[in-house]
């Protein structure tokens, strides 16, 4: 057989050649929606490439982005990996000393950034160690130089030709550079290699995952910044998909407006962005148009919000578990034959409560406290352990491995394994609760609380008890214009879960979120970290008096 090296370059050179014409379309920051297809989007990623090189950018060198869901930002995806350098795409939503530290721990020359964060950049900019060329992803009239001296993208790439013949070199050299949400500790780097991505995004593509065809019009809602949207660009490309890039407008009027103009089939993101299209839905009373399937990761899918996508719109709503040091995909929550032959219920069971089923390339096992494997009988429940060829092996500048003796890494998550292949997470293990010697599941809890009605999102953290030790609360954040009632959750509880996981106190306030939208139980943790001793000492001094 041929040794042809697996290259992100391969991935736009095949879709120039074989949909060259399909559709791109790109919403901007203060611009007009972008249109133009597979083949200018080689072109200019061609262009994008020279002037990189032009401006000094050799191969292993990193060049960090920190832009949104657009066309540009999507560019940089091929361009920056096509010549051998590596793209950081450095999250926004960091705080400005994470992104300082990302920024810096990357060691990136060259920052192209978005309008929308001139200031950001210009506040950054002093304490940034190795950044000197600064390039706004805008055109010459509306880029603003600010006290950076930022450079015009469109400017810099209209002067250069495309690179058409695309160099070739080992595939396993580094790709991406993303990062972890940081929620404890600096964030961690992780480099996806041209043979991983390639690798992920074929199998991301596959009916037991995403299954997309050229049939397909894909709009990203996970970000481009994040795990690198969970891959789907390269899918997209590889299957000739009509791509949609939302931008920054993920609210349900923005997301609508896209979904019925440009015929939407599938997309995806956090569950806190389709509950606010659903929202949108309901009170407009429009419809989903050619929406097909949603996947939401990030934290458990609700299952009323799975069901009135499901029974009211026939949208199908899927899961999908996976983490930055996945690339992201680990499963999917795809049904099989088996499954389906049980009846429309059973189907909805599992791919509602269920994480997803194993997916080829990517091993899976449980483990108990002395490392010894769990049967996969759905009930069991251990750390999960994961290998496979987009899976970490050590962490960006990092001297130690990641992994066990065997080649194992441990994601962190406690879960279940059944006999058909799904998988179904039970908790973090940082999350689990430990009450009187006993475990209890944080989501499992919130699964139940979020589907009460008025519910927008629910939290379950352990906090100090006296007695117990740990015991869990419940911060309910609800929907804008809902009026909830603290026994009214209790009440919806009650039937539903074992008399000792009941909460020991409900909450009304605002959940906070990561800067990847997942929730903040840290920041939970440490706001309620007394709650109950509080409010032990406080009945004790009221009974006193």
């Amino acid at each position: 057989m041929q040794q042809t090296p697996l290259m992100i370059s391969g991935i736009l050179t095949h879709a120039a050649l074989a949909h060259g014409d399909r559709e791109i379309v790109s919403r901007l920051v203060d611009e007009p929606i972008w249109r133009y297809d597979y083949a200018g989007l080689a072109k200019r990623a061609g262009q994008a490439a020279s002037m990189l090189r032009k401006l000094g950018v050799k191969p292993g060198d990193l060049v960090s982005s920190l832009a949104w869901n657009t066309h540009r930002h999507f560019e940089l995806f091929f361009a920056v990996p096509g010549i051998g350098a590596v793209l950081h795409t450095a999250n926004p939503r960091l705080s400005d000393e994470q992104i300082i530290y990302t920024l810096n721990h990357a060691g990136s020359g060259v920052l192209l950034f978005d309008r929308s964060f001139l200031a950001l950049v210009e506040r950054v900019r002093p304490h940034l160690e190795k950044a000197h060329t600064f390039i706004m992803l805008s055109d010459a009239q509306r880029t603003e130089p600010g006290e950076i001296g930022a450079l015009s993208y469109e400017t810099l790439i209209s002067q250069e030709q495309p690179v058409t013949d695309w160099p070739q070199f080992d595939e396993n050299a580094g790709a991406m550079l993303c990062y972890t949400s940081g929620t404890t500790g600096n964030p961690k780097g992780v480099v996806y290699s041209h043979r991983s991505v390639v690798l992920h995004a074929m199998a991301a593509g596959l009916t037991g995952a995403f299954g997309f065809s050229a049939f397909d019009c894909i709009m990203p809602c996970s970000s481009l910044y994040h795990a690198t949207a969970w891959g789907v660009p390269f899918t997209a490309a590889i299957n000739g998909c009509k791509f949609v890039l939302p931008c920054d407008k993920m609210d349900g009027a923005s997301l609508q407006e896209l979904i019925q103009n440009e015929g939407v089939t599938f997309s995806g993101g956090v569950p806190t962005i389709w509950t606010m299209y659903l929202n949108h839905l309901e009170r407009t009373g429009e419809d989903t148009g050619q929406l097909k399937c949603l996947v939401i990761a990030g934290s458990a899918v609700p299952r009323a919000l799975a069901e009135k996508f499901e029974t009211r719109y026939g949208v199908s709503v899927r899961q999908l578990w996976g983490m930055t040091e996945t690339s992201p995909l680990g499963v999917v929550a795809t049904p099989t034959p088996k499954l389906a032959a049980m009846g429309e219920a059973a189907t909805n069971e599992a791919i509602w409560t269920r994480q997803g089923r194993l997916q080829f390339g990517i091993e899976l096992k449980i483990v108990d406290e002395a490392g010894n494997e769990l049967p996969h009988d759905g009930v069991t429940s251990g750390a999960l352990l994961v290998r496979g060829p987009w899976t970490v092996e050590r962490y960006f500048r990092s001297e130690t491995s990641a992994l066990d003796a065997d080649g194992w890494f441990d994601t962190g998550d406690i879960a279940t394994l059944d006999p058909n292949g799904y998988m179904r997470i039970t908790d973090r293990s940082k999350d689990v609760i430990k009450s009187g010697g006993e475990w209890i599941s944080s989501i499992d809890i919130e699964n139940i609380a979020v589907a009460c009605p008025g519910v927008r999102i629910a939290a379950v953290v352990g906090v100090a008890h006296e007695k117990w030790e740990e015991r869990p609360i419940l911060i309910i954040e609800p929907h804008d214009e809902a009026d909830i009632c603290i026994d009214t959750v209790l009440a919806y509880l009650e039937p539903q879960i074992v008399k000792w996981w009941m909460p020991d106190a409900v909450i009304i306030d605002t959940v906070p979120l990561t800067a990847t939208g997942k929730i903040d139980k840290k920041t939970l943790r440490d706001r309620y970290r007394d709650h109950l001793i509080e409010l032990e000492e406080n009945a004790a001094d009221a009974a006193s008096l």
